[in-house]
């Protein structure tokens, strides 16, 4: 896992008590150190300071989840009452974001936490390709391919086209998505949803108007075309 902060203190002891609770743990103290870390030795999980220098921690995010391969879960440290920054965060892909000052002990519990959330169901290794036409979702392999040409969606975007597609022609409301997709009913703000779905047609080139994979049903939510 990595811990990513520009102030050494949290990093040094978030490190040593990540390291306490069994976690091989890097550190960086700005993001593009930090992506170049990801290089080198993809994390399963980054805790993340949304205030860094140089870039961002949304953008670092953003970043670490277009790439390919296995999917990182990320809680994002913001300061007390940035409150638009989490909502950014969480609509962009965050696991979970804790509010400085935390406590370490804390901030591991929550990073155990989300791993055990993110964590693929074993059965998904079993489980085969969902076709549906010219779309193909990987459940094992966490890929999706669309006209034969590979597609690289962040950890939400395959989880909500996933199940999607484990679920054709059923409606289901943003409530229901929220629950079956994050997890949990956590975040109230149910527009993350919105945006999801918005970037999921754009990344598949699906036209609301016209949709050959996702339908909005006015007044309840979306289904997926068999």
């Amino acid at each position: 896992m990595f811990v990513v902060d520009d102030e050494p203190t949290i990093v040094e002891i978030v490190g040593r008590y990540m390291e306490r609770a069994g976690f091989e743990t890097y550190t960086a103290a700005d993001g593009y150190k930090a992506l170049d870390l990801a290089t080198e030795h993809r994390p399963d999980l980054v805790v993340l300071d949304v205030m860094l220098p140089g870039i961002d921690g949304i953008e670092v995010m953003e970043r670490l989840q277009e790439r390919p391969g296995p999917r990182i879960a990320v809680i994002l440290l913001t300061a007390r009452g940035e409150e638009s920054d989490r909502l950014v965060g969480l609509r962009n892909g965050a696991d979970d974001y804790v509010v400085k000052p935390f406590s370490p002990a804390e901030l591991v519990a929550r990073v155990e936490a989300v791993l055990r959330r993110t964590a693929p169901p074993a059965a998904a290794e079993e489980m085969p390709p969902i076709v549906h036409g010219a779309l193909r979702v990987e459940p094992a392999s966490h890929r999706v391919f669309l006209d034969g040409a590979e597609i690289v969606l962040t950890m939400r975007e395959f989880d909500l086209l996933a199940f999607f597609a484990a679920n054709p022609g059923r409606v289901f409301s943003r409530d229901q998505l929220m629950e079956a997709v994050w997890g949990e009913p956590w975040f109230d703000d149910t527009s993350t949803v919105t945006v999801h779905v918005r970037r999921l047609r754009a990344k598949l080139g699906d036209d609301p108007a016209e949709p050959r994979f996702i339908e909005t049903v006015w007044g309840v939510g979306y289904r997926f075309r068999p």
